[in-house]
């Protein structure tokens, strides 16, 4: 049966890095969960459809966060002035313990879930933990919420605590999630999860790379993230180059859609290769800037034509709502430019907000922009609270990034389909 719906309101969206479009008082015509026009006026033919009115209202694409931790969720806003491994072995590992336990894994993740569903983001790249269980009961969560993600269940054998180590059983237990998963939501699916080098071993890897490839599954990591990190990779893996080649060895980068979290000290090699993997970045500017690993070449990188997003990373990051990330990632470029006395390094806020929504929404197919064909994921925000009286479009968009909260999130639409908020 055909499914047609008209929004009307102040229509803002990024179609290329740098660009905002803006349509005072428009339509926006969806069918079957996709974009099929944006118009200043409803055409006759869609006179019988579907009018949601929210005329005084700003309608945005929904926004994608490639990188979060769902585990991580419970103790956000804690260890903030730590560096990222001491915070890890005293924050995020002890934590990811607790979900062998189901019943807490339940309480925790539904947490996690009820927010995400009402915060900006209408698609993630989660991690959850080693825990089959647990990440079923996650999965299931976020397939209720009617959001769209792929959910990994973490792979890990070595330098982790002994109850995260899944030794020579990591291969099947990754196997056993994939089978389980993989036709059981429509809109959640499994994605390959080694932690990053430091805890999985070649052969981990290699099995790992092996699975992606049999069932066409992607693939989410993380990547020179801090220097200490770096230099124990290089101790790790001396046969591979560099930090990206220890990931391409193992056939992780080549062959399925992947996302690599951070990137914030890659050597010219490195964005070479990654550019011709296709690989997507997830920038993390808040978690890079809480756990001391420096400030990602953002500009740089969208200027070379990588593949770029934004993400939380919570709870490196300590904000769940991806308006923060736009705004912190702006902030980290413009600090970063200062220190190098390279004024072009600066981040736009429009540049930002193309990242927050059709940059990353690209990893999962044409999403985050109001261009025909694009999935139908809106948000309906109510700025009216920010006295936007006498501020162009545009100008709206930035108060609302900078002031704006779930509060102003009026409703929110998902392939076409209202999320109850």
């Amino acid at each position: 049966m055909e499914h047609r719906l008209a929004l009307k309101g102040q229509i803002v969206y990024a179609p290329q890095a740098g660009e905002i479009v803006s349509v005072a008082d428009g339509y926006l015509l969806t069918e079957n969960g996709r974009i099929v026009e944006v118009c200043d006026s409803l055409p006759e033919e869609w006179r019988t459809a579907r009018l949601s009115d929210y005329r005084h209202c700003l309608l945005l694409p929904g926004m994608t966060d490639l990188h979060i931790h769902a585990p991580q969720y419970a103790f956000r806003g804690l260890g903030m002035d730590m560096e990222l491994l001491p915070w890890l072995e005293s924050y995020a590992f002890p934590e990811e313990i607790r979900y062998a336990g189901e019943d807490y894994a339940a309480y925790a993740y539904q947490t996690f879930a009820d927010d995400l569903r009402n915060s900006f983001t209408c698609r993630a790249n989660i991690f959850a933990t080693v825990h089959n269980g647990a990440s079923s009961i996650l999965a299931a969560l976020i397939a209720e919420s009617g959001l769209f993600a792929h959910v990994g269940k973490v792979s890990m054998d070595r330098n982790c605590p002994p109850e995260l180590n899944e030794g020579a059983a990591a291969p099947a237990a990754m196997a056993a999630w994939v089978l389980d998963l993989r036709e059981r939501y429509n809109n959640v699916k499994p994605i390959i999860t080694p932690r990053f080098i430091p805890s999985c071993s070649g052969q981990l890897l290699a099995s790992l790379g092996q699975l992606a490839k049999q069932y066409d599954l992607p693939v989410q990591s993380h990547l020179a993230e801090n220097l200490n990190e770096i230099e124990w990779v290089r101790k790790l893996e001396p046969q591979s180059r560099h930090y990206a080649d220890a990931y391409d060895r193992y056939g992780l980068l080549e062959g399925q859609p992947t996302v690599m979290a951070h990137c914030v000290h890659l050597s010219k090699e490195e964005m070479r290769l990654l550019r011709k993997r296709r690989v997507f970045i997830a920038h993390c500017p808040q978690s890079n800037a809480n756990l001391l690993s420096g400030a990602a070449p953002i500009k740089n990188m969208l200027v070379a034509g990588l593949k770029l997003g934004l993400a939380t990373d919570m709870a490196g990051g300590a904000h769940i709502s991806m308006l923060r990330v736009i705004q912190d990632a702006v902030a980290v470029s413009k600090m970063r430019a200062a220190f190098y006395n390279r004024p072009e390094d600066t981040l736009s806020i429009a540049e930002a907000f193309y990242l927050a929504t059709k940059g990353g929404g690209a990893f999962f197919g044409q999403v985050g922009s109001f261009e025909p064909g694009y999935a139908a994921d809106i948000l309906v925000i109510d700025d009216s609270p920010l006295s936007p009286r006498g501020l162009t479009l545009r100008q709206r968009l930035e108060r609302v990034i900078y002031q704006a909260d779930s509060r102003h999130l009026l409703a929110k639409f998902v392939a076409g389909r209202q999320i109850a908020l």
